[in-house]
């Protein structure tokens, strides 16, 4: 509900990008077409949220969060490409050295408002104060659980590049990041920063922080290659074809990083199911699979613990290699086999 109170509220400057063959009628487009909610669908989902007995949506004990220092970042920074689970979708990534931060979302709700909307399950491993030097950010859309204002305020002046969607460079200039640190890039455009190339790519989703700007910015999926690595990020999709698209053109994937979590058959074409969500992997062409976007929020009718526990079950039938890391747990690209059911530790016993 917060967040639809805030859409009324948000304002949106207008730029033509016709030059983009996805974006026309004044708005960005996936490939096949979908469809969404109306404002009806909408609220009857809030009153679904308000009214409907649900099934262990929160954690009922704190969840284990391995905490983050300087001094453990120093220690553990290698050659080696390293990353950390921070909560939610957000990651930090250790590479060649330098640190980079992929959908950073440190604020306590992810809400247009400090005082209403999904609220923290857990607080971040480390705190932005905290933080090593940034050398850049990745964005994969404008919602205000992957674009976080807050963060971006506290990091605008500390961070090298700010690397996002066609469109969503808007947001950060209005939140007083520096031009010169922007860089939009569009579907299959890439970026080459010193050993790092960052290519975007398609997702099937959407975009908006309000009402009046609903995909006026675009929404991608990210190729992350520094020499022989390659790691995916999914930001938020439905499963699509474009998976099998981008496993063949820039698989296979060391590392694929997908969402699976706030799920519903009410928006099944713009979030994937634990079932989809390994498929895309396939599709990829990955070795290992990190999940993300579950375990922070409740974004969604399922228990908090749902998304962990079936797709991990699913990996394991299908003899595919699944990461489930603690939150700040160290991911190592050289070691890429830690599965561990933590979570059943902090599930109701059933009678």
């Amino acid at each position: 509900m917060a967040a639809l109170l805030g859409c009324a509220l948000y304002k949106t400057e207008e730029k033509n990008y016709t030059y983009s063959n996805h974006y026309y009628d004044g708005k960005f487009h996936n490939f096949e077409p979908i469809s969404l909610m109306n404002f009806k669908d909408t609220f009857n989902m809030l009153k679904r949220f308000v009214f409907e007995k649900r099934i262990d949506p929160i954690p009922t004990q704190p969840l284990p969060v391995i905490p983050l220092t300087p001094t453990r970042l120093a220690i553990e920074q290698s050659e080696h490409t390293s990353l950390y689970r921070l909560g939610h979708s957000s990651l930090l990534l250790s590479l060649k050295q330098e640190f980079w931060l992929i959908d950073p979302v440190f604020s306590e709700r992810v809400s247009p408002f400090s005082w209403m909307g999904p609220k923290r399950f857990h607080a971040p491993p480390i705190s932005i104060e905290a933080l090593p030097k940034i050398k850049g950010i990745i964005i994969s859309h404008d919602h205000y659980d992957h674009l976080d204002e807050e963060t971006i305020n506290a990091l605008a002046d500390r961070v090298t590049y700010f690397v996002v969607p066609l469109g969503v460079g808007k947001h950060l200039r209005n939140w007083g990041v520096s031009e010169n640190k922007i860089h939009e890039l569009d579907w299959w455009e890439d970026i080459v920063l010193g050993e790092l190339t960052l290519t975007a790519t398609p997702a099937q989703h959407f975009s908006g922080r309000g009402i009046a700007d609903r995909d006026k910015t675009l929404w991608c999926s990210w190729v992350i290659s520094i020499k022989e690595e390659h790691i995916f990020f999914s930001g938020d999709s439905g499963y699509f074809s474009g998976f099998k698209h981008i496993g063949e053109k820039y698989g296979p994937f060391d590392l694929t990083i997908l969402e699976n979590g706030a799920y519903s058959t009410d928006w099944a074409q713009v979030h994937m199911t634990p079932e989809e969500t390994l498929q895309a992997h396939i599709d990829l062409k990955g070795k290992a699979l990190l999940a993300v976007h579950n375990g922070t929020f409740d974004l969604a009718m399922h228990s908090w613990y749902e998304p962990l526990e079936r797709l991990t079950t699913l990996a394991e039938q299908q003899q595919i290699k699944i990461l489930t890391p603690k939150i700040g747990e160290k991911i190592s690209m050289t070691q890429l086999n830690q599965v561990t059911r933590w979570w059943q530790e902090y599930m109701p016993i059933k009678n």
